[in-house]
């Protein structure tokens, strides 16, 4: 079970550092700050500089805390309330399936994110270690 929900966390954890550093930086094919922003504002998503700035410091420190297993409840929240918010300002109009543009891979996500909260961090993770 450990080396499942180690392989689950990195998984996941590593995706979302991805996630964020596409909006910060614009790597792995991402818009990048200016263009992130200016999303956030033609979504009426206001300050749109700071709502950018949270979803990609969310997407990041959940990532980087999930990925090492440290404070994983905290660090599977940050990624369930990214993806919450997701479903309200973008895929959930557009129905479940993502072929869509719904809200299916935002609901997976906060699924397994609400599962590692329930099943813990496993042996393989600082929160074990430390704690």
């Amino acid at each position: 079970m450990s080396t499942a929900i180690l392989l689950v966390r990195i998984l996941l954890g590593l995706t979302f550092i991805g996630h964020g550093l596409q909006k910060n930086t614009g790597w792995f094919g991402g818009n990048g700050w200016n263009k992130t922003v200016e999303s956030f504002a033609n979504m009426k998503l206001k300050p749109p500089k700071l709502m950018a700035f949270f979803a990609a410091s969310s997407e990041i420190v959940g990532g980087l805390l999930l990925t090492v297993g440290l404070f994983t409840p905290l660090a599977s929240l940050f990624i369930i309330v990214t993806m919450v918010a997701a479903v309200i300002t973008v895929t959930g109009r557009n129905g479940y399936w993502i072929n869509n543009n719904g809200a299916e891979y935002n609901i997976l996500i906060i699924t397994v994110s609400i599962a590692i909260i329930i099943i813990g961090p496993g042996i393989y993770s600082l929160d074990h270690l430390l704690f």
